[in-house]
């Protein structure tokens, strides 16, 4: 397409409504869809396009953050609504025309299916995906399996936020024995037993994630490419803290609200590019969706351990 011909195309659609060009684009097939949005790139100069871009969406609402049960690495399926929840983070990208290069995710199922939905209703199923151990969820020990407000009555607020939301103080072990441990389940017969965690801290998480960060993602990111890490709260914080400059005492309460795409546009050494709509302690990634419904939903993460 030459540069008349973007411009115009550019002028046509400054005359529509935000709904007309939202329609346009999700009718469109993938490859236009690209071809449409480089163009209207190139139509403004390019200066717009950032150089490689990060997006993030912890899974969706699963059975047991229905249940409000500390999960971890318990291998818990999608609520209904949370499937519903996953369908529309896809339809919020594609909306966004975001066109993705590479896909990451755990090796628990709510994770998985929130990725495949997402690419599903995003209509790029094609994009590879990859998945590991690393991304998955902070293992919450001998918590795992326990309803969050009655383990409040047991032990009290205090202890169950430091447990919860302490940067470096773990939940205590879980026994081997317990029928919540799923360090012997098949998917990780690969790992060797010093890497199947009994108990972690978010400072753990970090030390699990980052090496495969720098291994697998950053190379891409390096690269140009735009990747989607579909994972988990505490992963997700895990590369999050870096990212935004976080402090080990703030990032606990970093609240990932469930199957809602976090956008970083990074440049060529992969610092973000700031964003006047970022919603503290994050100064660099806007969220895709309803921003009521997107502080809402963060707010019932940050309760659900409130009891009375």
């Amino acid at each position: 397409m030459g540069t008349g011909a973007a411009s115009g195309l550019s002028a046509t659609l400054n005359d529509a409504s935000p709904d007309d060009i939202k329609a346009t684009l999700a009718s469109m097939p993938a490859a236009d869809r690209k071809k449409l949005m480089d163009a209207l790139e190139k139509s403004s100069g390019g200066g717009s396009k950032p150089f490689a871009r990060l997006i993030f969406s912890r899974h969706g609402e699963s059975t047991w953050n229905v249940a409000n049960k500390f999960t971890g690495w318990v291998d818990v399926d999608l609520s209904e609504k949370g499937v519903g929840e996953a369908k529309n983070a896809g339809k919020l990208l594609k909306d966004e025309g975001i066109m993705l290069d590479q896909c990451f995710t755990s090796v628990l199922k709510r994770a998985i299916k929130t990725c495949d939905l997402a690419l599903e209703h995003s209509d790029q199923l094609s994009v590879p995906v990859k998945k590991s151990w690393r991304l998955n969820e902070r293992m919450y020990g001998g918590l795992q399996g326990l309803d969050k407000k009655e383990t409040v009555v047991k032990h009290g607020a205090e202890q169950v936020l430091i447990w919860r939301r302490s940067f470096d103080l773990p939940p205590p072990d879980i026994d081997k024995a317990d029928e919540c441990y799923t360090g012997g389940e098949e998917k990780y017969k690969d790992l060797k037993p010093e890497e199947i965690p009994t108990t972690e801290s978010l400072k753990d998480v970090i030390a699990r994630v980052l090496p495969y960060w720098k291994a697998e993602i950053e190379p891409l990111l390096k690269a140009g490419k735009t990747v989607f890490v579909c994972a988990h709260g505490n992963s997700i914080r895990a590369i999050v803290k870096g990212i935004e400059g976080i402090s080990d005492e703030e990032i606990p309460g970093l609240e990932i609200p469930t199957a809602t795409p976090l956008v970083y546009d990074l440049d060529a050494d992969l610092n973000p590019a700031a964003n006047p709509t970022a919603v503290a302690p994050l100064k660099f990634g806007r969220y895709l969706g309803d921003a009521a419904a997107i502080a809402a939903a963060a707010e019932a993460v940050k309760n659900q351990t409130k009891v009375g």
